[in-house]
C-alpha cells in the first residue's frame, strides 16, 4: 500500500502538497516542526497501522516544509497561518466526519485549528505539553537559535540534534525562521473547552512542551498514554502509531 501526493493552492496562492493512505473513516494528521509527511507518519509504519485498521490517512505537509511551498518573504506567515492552510485543506476536501491529529507542532496546530472551530469526533495531540500550547514563545524561541546558529552547535546538544534533523529532511531556514512568527498561543480556557475525545500521548521522557498529563488532565475528555522515548526518539517507535490506532479504532 502506497500513499498518494496531491497539492492544492492556499488563498494566498502558496501550493500545499498532502499524502493520502488507506481507506474508511477520514483522519487528518499534521507532522511536526522541521519534519514532513514522509518523516513523521509514512517512514516508521504510523500511517499504515492506522490505516489498517480502516482509516483514510491524510498528512498534509505545512507550508514551508515537505513537498509544500516554501516562500522566504515574511508576508507568506501571518500568525496562525498553519491553522488557516489546515482548515482550508479540511474545506478543500469537503471534510465534515472526521479525526484530527498531530506531532509536536502538529499536534499544536490541530489545537489551534479546533478552538477556531474545526470540529473533529476524536483529537489527537502527540509530542506536546500544556505549556507548548499556552505559552509558544519558548520554544519559538529555541528553534530561532537553532537556525540563526546552524554550523555553530556543540554537538550532541539538543540544537546540534535538531541541526542534524533538520538536515535529513532538507528543510529550508530561509522559509521555517519566518514561519516561527505565526505561532499563537491558545489560552488555558480555550484548551479546557476542548471536548471532543481527546488522546495526549507522549513520549515518556519528553517534557520539551511541558507536561502532557497536564494537559489531558485540563481536557474533559483527555486521556494520557506513554509510549517509549524523548520527543525525538518516540516518532521512530511503533508504540506511538499503535497508540493512536487503537485510540482511533474504539
Amino acid at each position: 500500500m502506497n500513499a498518494t501526493l496531491h497539492h492544492f493552492t492556499a488563498a494566498d496562492g502558496i501550493r500545499l502538497a498532502w499524502h493520502e493512505l488507506g481507506e474508511g473513516r477520514p483522519v487528518v494528521l499534521i507532522h511536526g516542526l522541521f519534519s514532513d509527511a514522509f518523516t513523521n507518519w509514512l517512514r516508521y509504519g504510523h500511517a499504515a497501522a492506522i490505516a489498517a485498521r480502516g482509516f483514510r490517512v491524510i498528512m498534509p505537509d505545512l507550508r514551508a516544509h515537505g513537498q509544500s511551498g516554501k516562500p522566504h518573504d515574511p508576508a507568506c506567515y501571518p500568525p496562525d497561518i498553519l491553522a488557516d492552510d489546515g482548515l482550508a485543506l479540511l474545506a478543500q476536501l469537503g471534510l465534515k466526519d472526521y479525526d484530527l491529529g498531530g506531532y509536536s507542532l502538529g499536534a499544536r496546530t490541530s489545537v489551534r485549528m479546533v478552538a477556531r472551530g474545526a470540529a473533529p469526533g476524536k483529537l489527537v495531540i502527540g509530542g506536546m505539553g500544556l505549556t507548548g500550547l499556552h505559552s509558544t514563545g519558548r520554544r519559538s524561541e529555541h528553534f530561532r537559535k537553532i537556525l540563526t546558529g546552524l554550523g555553530t552547535h556543540e554537538r550532541g546538544s539538543p540544537e546540534w540534534m535538531a541541526e542534524a534533523f533538520l538536515k535529513t529532511t532538507k528543510g529550508d531556514p530561509q522559509a521555517l525562521l519566518p514561519l516561527l512568527d505565526s505561532f499563537v498561543d491558545t489560552p488555558e480556557a480555550a484548551i479546557a473547552r476542548i471536548a471532543m475525545p481527546t488522546l495526549v500521548v507522549s513520549g515518556e521522557e519528553d517534557e520539551d512542551n511541558g507536561s502532557p498529563q497536564a494537559l489531558a488532565d485540563l481536557l474533559p475528555n483527555g486521556e494520557y498514554a506513554a509510549v517509549p522515548g524523548g520527543h525525538m526518539s518516540a516518532v521512530i517507535k511503533p508504540e506511538l502509531g499503535q497508540a493512536i490506532a487503537d485510540f482511533l479504532a474504539r
